[in-house]
């Protein structure tokens, strides 16, 4: 693969400023008098800006999605078509963790029966997680980058490409303790000692 190097280390200096000053919004800070769909969509666009132009879908928050999420229960029903602090905290959380889980492991983490005070409880510990992750991430991509850093124009492919298969075997490693430690909810003990016990199929 042939990179432009000079185009490479600008990339990842704007994603690490980028990073490093992004935050959710806080829960204050979230509208409460009742917004419609159409409103509720663009206030999510604004909020959910940390995509890179070039990885946003088209739309990526649409009001089918929405009325989804309503529809199998991750969200609470809005009040007389209006959405409030509780709907869009909610969205929020569900819009930025299906980025890597499926609806279904969503759904089982945010139950939408729960009452305004436990959902703001979660979503301020989801809100400073999200940070400290993105930090984290952040310092793990400018470690991984010294190669391109340091790299001249014939080995910067190189270079980028095993930045690329790093994080690409993080994304998968990530994924898959996620939804191991989500099938343990609930689990019977005995049942998940003995699967693990099984010798695998030839």
């Amino acid at each position: 693969m042939n990179f432009d190097n000079d185009l490479v280390v600008g990339k990842l200096r704007r994603w690490e400023k980028f990073l490093a000053a992004y935050r959710l919004p806080e829960w204050d800070a979230i509208p409460d008098f009742g917004l419609y769909m159409e409103q509720v969509v663009q206030l999510l666009k604004q909020y959910l800006d940390y995509l890179p132009p070039e990885l946003r879908q088209t739309e990526p928050i649409t009001a089918a999605a929405i009325n989804n999420y309503v529809r199998t229960k991750i969200l609470p029903e809005p009040r007389k078509k209006r959405y409030y602090r509780i709907h869009i905290a909610y969205l929020i959380m569900i819009l930025t963790m299906k980025q890597s889980l499926s609806i279904s492991d969503v759904q089982k983490i945010l139950p939408a029966d729960s009452n305004e005070t436990d959902v703001r409880a979660v979503y301020e510990d989801y809100s400073l997680k999200f940070r400290r992750v993105g930090l984290f991430f952040n310092q793990q991509v400018q470690s991984g980058a010294e190669g391109i850093h340091s790299a001249t124009e014939s080995n910067c492919g190189n270079a980028v490409e095993l930045l690329v298969i790093e994080s690409a075997l993080i994304a998968g490693f990530s994924k898959i303790l996620a939804e191991k430690l989500i099938r343990l909810c609930g689990a019977d003990t005995e049942d998940v000692l003995a699967a693990e016990n099984t010798p695998p199929q030839p």
